[in-house]
């Protein structure tokens, strides 16, 4: 898998050194440099790369402002690169891959490009599926009731496996699988992980969506729980029960979620 690549900074000392450190990584191929925001916009739409290293602080249009002029098409990935670490929160809320300080640290640009493979993987991924999809329901609509890529049945790489959270001014990378439960309270959410709760500002509905059903379900209106950080099962009264978890904090399952507690009886 070749990640097609555009390198936008108005430094050229700069570009240089980001070329040197990208030819270490034999999956990167650089498909044009820009030292501007208009040129990278105009570059960006005629190549469609699949990833692009933006610097924050030019002349005329930002890198905040090539995001924005890309609102019309489908944006490729991005990571942010430059010189002053007050940016950052900015640059996720845009959700930029990564944010690297200038000069560019190997370290972490191997692991910012590690994380662009798995997401263009999973983009590849659906992308597959929904040709087949497509092939099928021209060629054999009867076989689509059969089709084993239906969303019944997700891949576990569709799914979030961290979540950036903005709370308290700082941004928080939260591994998905320390999150024990999920509380609603109109569109934010209360993300509990074993030594923190956090608030992200997201409706119950879209949250979903980025967790794997088969991890994650919801066992009230207002409450998803992490199924492998529950422990015991208590009855209750009115066919409700209670769901103990590691932390020893008890979530009520209601009777219309009852089914989730099937998962634990056997």
């Amino acid at each position: 898998m070749t990640i097609r690549t555009i390198l936008v900074d108005d430094e050229s000392l700069a570009i240089q050194g980001l070329k040197l450190r990208l030819e270490a990584h034999e999956d990167v191929e650089i498909v044009e440099t820009c030292s501007n925001g208009r040129e990278a916009i105009r570059a960006i739409k005629t190549h469609k790369p699949d990833l692009v290293f933006l610097d924050i602080q030019m002349p005329g249009f930002d890198g905040f402002s090539v995001v924005q002029g890309l609102m019309e098409i489908e944006p490729p990935l991005f990571i942010f690169c430059t010189a002053y670490s007050d940016h950052a929160i900015r640059a996720f809320e845009a959700q930029a891959v990564d944010y690297l300080m200038k000069p560019v640290e190997e370290g972490r640009l191997a692991d910012a490009l590690d994380r662009v493979r798995q997401r263009l993987s999973e983009k590849r991924q659906v992308q597959e599926v929904e040709k087949l999809r497509e092939v099928l329901a021209e060629v054999a609509p009867d076989a689509m009731n059969d089709f084993s890529g239906d969303g019944d049945a997700p891949a576990a790489n569709r799914f979030e496996k961290l979540i950036n959270i903005k709370d308290r001014g700082q941004i928080f990378r939260v591994d998905v699988d320390s999150i024990e439960r999920i509380d609603a309270a109109g569109d934010y959410m209360c993300i509990y992980t074993a030594d923190n709760s956090l608030i992200l500002r997201e409706t119950m509905k879209d949250l979903e969506k980025r967790l794997d059903p088969r991890n994650f379900q919801r066992v009230h209106r207002s409450t998803i729980v992490n199924l492998s950080q529950v422990r015991q099962v208590k009855p209750h009264t009115n066919g409700e029960c209670f769901l103990v978890l590691e932390s020893g904090a008890q979530v009520k399952v209601s009777r219309s979620y009852r089914d989730v507690v099937a998962r634990f009886v056997h």
